[in-house]
């Protein structure tokens, strides 16, 4: 007993032994993140939305100048701010891996959206690994949930510094350290643009971006409700931190994705960023100390199933085409479109140049035709040649 009042009075570590107050502030922040990637999900589809009617209306506005693309960022910022102050009730474990909602919010908003009309069997081909994953991803989200972990102490100042100079978070940030050095040498001395490098570069800032929002969001809260943590210089160091290595994800992933197709990144970026906050956050908070083998086991493979239905979402995406060979009526200066939508008249690009009936075989080499060498005339001065040249 007199350990424990100890602990208390040392930094507030024994406030993890507290039951049920660990797991009300769990359901707030689990809710508080649902919430927000919900709102994020909602935000992007508005804005995409916006985009999409100003290119089919041909509107001369530019996009930040209508309604809808400002609702969009105004809930943008509502979403990120409601997944800011989840960090501060919940574990990082709880939280990081709860970015699957918005992949299957993004999922089921993106197919109210189609406008189009399918055949059953033609609906169920198309969106069955669609909904498969989104079942694999609710499934997986409600173990980890039920099975995270209940890890919870009062983030001020002191225990904050105690976390930072302890020596399994020495030792991890001298390993990531190490490891974003290697791989940030091999992608810029020797141009190896492979995703799994971009991505791993992204999910190590990431692990200290989960690690600083914590210990920011939850200094923060307890300052509003009369602890005041801002005077300290550790806030201060926590806060630019945060902001650097947000800055370089989104670098990072900038350039992930002008090289790589979306969907490919989203699944492998979210499998390496939650992978890589699970463990920061387990190695600096210590939030599986107090959990037994079954909890750990049971949460590991919720997020399992978790990674698997974000997989199968993301790889039913449609891909968008890398190359049209086609140029619509309205491309030209000084050339009338047919119709007021400008859309192209020729048919699709599928991977082999063709139109209407003529369709070109690609397996099929040229034919080669029989030339008379009597017809064939050869310039005799340097002008003909160079005009045949120019030709």
């Amino acid at each position: 007993m007199a350990t424990l009042d100890l602990a208390k009075e040392d930094g507030g570590f024994a406030d993890t032994a507290d039951g049920p107050p660990s797991y009300t502030e769990n359901l707030i922040g689990t809710l508080l993140a649902i919430f927000g990637n919900l709102l994020v999900s909602i935000a992007v589809s508005i804005q995409k939305y916006s985009h999409v009617v100003l290119a089919g209306t041909k509107d001369p506005r530019a996009f930040y100048r209508t309604k809808t693309w400002w609702c969009g960022l105004l809930l943008t910022l509502l979403g990120e701010g409601t997944i800011f102050a989840s960090y501060a009730f919940a574990p990082v474990s709880l939280i990081a891996p709860l970015n699957a909602v918005s992949v299957v919010a993004s999922s089921i908003l993106g197919f109210i959206f189609l406008r189009e009309k399918w055949k059953a069997k033609e609906f169920l081909k198309r969106y069955i690994l669609s909904f498969l994953g989104c079942a694999l991803t609710v499934a997986g989200t409600y173990l980890f949930v039920t099975f995270g972990p209940n890890s919870h102490e009062k983030l001020n100042a002191e225990n904050i510094i105690k976390h930072v100079i302890g020596w399994p978070f020495l030792l991890y940030m001298l390993l990531e350290i190490i490891a974003f050095c290697l791989l940030l040498y091999f992608y810029k001395q020797r141009n190896a643009n492979y995703l799994i490098i971009i991505l791993m570069l992204v999910a190590l800032l990431g692990s200290v971006t989960a690690i600083t929002v914590k210990a920011v969001s939850g200094m923060l809260v307890l300052s509003i409700q009369g602890s005041m943590q801002l005077g300290y210089p550790i806030f201060y160091v926590m806060l630019v931190c945060m902001v650097a290595t947000v800055t370089f994800q989104a670098r990072f992933l900038s350039q992930a994705s002008y090289l790589y197709d979306s969907s490919l990144i989203a699944c492998l970026n979210y499998v390496l960023s939650t992978t890589f906050a699970i463990v920061s956050g387990s190695i600096f908070y210590m939030e599986f100390n107090h959990e037994d083998v079954l909890h750990v086991c049971m949460f590991l493979l919720g997020c399992v199933v978790c990674c698997l239905g974000v997989f199968l979402i993301t790889k039913n995406r449609k891909k968008a085409k890398a190359f049209e060979p086609y140029v619509t009526m309205d491309m030209l200066q000084g050339v009338p479109t047919i119709h007021d939508k400008g859309w192209a008249v020729q048919p699709d690009y599928n991977g082999s140049f063709s139109y209407g009936a003529l369709v070109n075989n690609d397996s099929v080499g040229p034919a080669t035709l029989p030339v008379s060498q009597e017809h064939v005339t050869v310039a005799s001065t340097p002008q003909k040649a160079f005009e045949l040249k120019r030709d």
